[in-house]
């Protein structure tokens, strides 16, 4: 499903805070002093999934997948974007490994 044009600009603030708050969770250990993780190349983020909340890094250009845009809002609707875990998606992890490699 894909977006409407008449969304585009609110989408593109959205999927903009999405990152900013994914990689600003603070400057703790493993962190460098801009405040991105240091495991985490650029052009990629990190995304809990699962149960266990199973740790990700994944590139940036998923994001303008639609498959991707629908996990992305289900994790609003969820969780929401102002916590302190980082970014939570509400699927199995099994479900979201079939869906990257199929976006890779």
């Amino acid at each position: 499903m894909a977006f409407k044009k008449s969304n585009k600009a609110s989408q593109k603030t959205s999927l903009k805070q999405i990152l900013k708050r994914c990689s600003s969770l603070g400057k703790k250990q493993g962190y460098d002093e801009e405040g991105f993780p240091v495991d985490v190349p650029k052009g990629h983020f990190v995304v809990y999934v699962g149960e266990n909340r199973s740790r990700y890094i994944i590139p940036i250009s998923f994001l303008t997948h639609p498959e991707f845009q629908n996990l992305l809002r289900r994790a609003e609707e969820e969780f929401g974007f102002d916590h302190d875990m980082g970014l939570t998606l509400p699927c199995e992890e099994v479900v979201f490994q079939s869906l990257t490699s199929m976006l890779r």
